[in-house]
């Protein structure tokens, strides 16, 4: 689905919901998370790993892991709007709601905690790549969430102009190299609490990809290691 495509269904959607008198999207917004006024000085997990140093927790408070995402070198509003990556506060509200109405419906579909959803274009065309790091990026701007955008796009590198930080090994190296760990491809994406991981240097077919017991080895420990950590995987 193509950028164009997905904002016109979802601005459609909106309308039909208005008509028959439901919810405007912002209030589905507030009841999205009904947890996010709650109290969270008192965390459910705070295991840590032993070298806490070189790891995120592998189960804890989200406050604890929330605060290990680093973004050194975040964009600013002006860069954001250069860019089309959507923000808090954006002038074009449409398009803000056209994508906080699609994260509303992913998180009711996938219940509680984390989840993967897989975004891919049907053609060739570009915006496909910016449509997915825009959906993760609406999952980030909930200040209890973070996000993970996974770029699995081997014949594109969109991803480096949308990024504030140099990036150099991704998927590809990591499922080519056993001796990598997933540390050492995630990077900051200039978008608060949203990281990324890009393609990476290594040719490789979409098909060699997903098929490789190493990807899903990849998939499975980024579910695990990141409970309140949502994934979109562009295509």
């Amino acid at each position: 689905m193509d950028d164009n495509k997905l904002y016109n269904a979802l601005l459609k959607s909106q309308d039909e919901r208005r008509d028959r008198g439901e919810a405007k999207s912002e209030e589905n917004f507030r009841k999205e998370r009904p947890s996010a006024g709650i109290e969270r000085n008192k965390p459910t997990m705070n295991r840590l790993e032993a070298d806490g140093r070189r790891y995120p927790p592998t189960l804890y408070d989200s406050s604890v892991s929330l605060a290990l995402i680093g973004n050194p070198t975040p964009w600013s509003r002006e860069q954001l709007r250069e860019r089309k990556i959507i923000y808090s506060g954006m002038a074009d509200k449409e398009v803000m709601d056209a994508y906080r109405e699609l994260r509303i419906q992913l998180r009711n579909r996938a219940g509680e905690g984390n989840f993967t959803v897989m975004f891919s274009s049907l053609g060739n065309n570009s915006g496909g790549l910016l449509t997915a790091y825009n959906l993760a990026a609406s999952f980030a701007l909930d200040s209890h969430t973070s996000a993970l955008l996974v770029d699995c796009d081997t014949h594109n590198n969109e991803l480096a102009g949308l990024v504030s930080c140099r990036m150099n090994a991704g998927v590809t190296d990591f499922v080519g190299d056993r001796s990598m760990d997933i540390k050492s491809i995630l990077y900051p994406s200039g978008v608060e609490r949203l990281s990324v991981i890009p393609a990476g240097t290594q040719a490789s077919s979409a098909v060699e990809l997903f098929s490789s017991v190493r990807m899903r080895e990849l998939i499975t420990e980024l579910k695990a290691r990141y409970p309140d950590r949502c994934i979109v995987l562009n295509a």
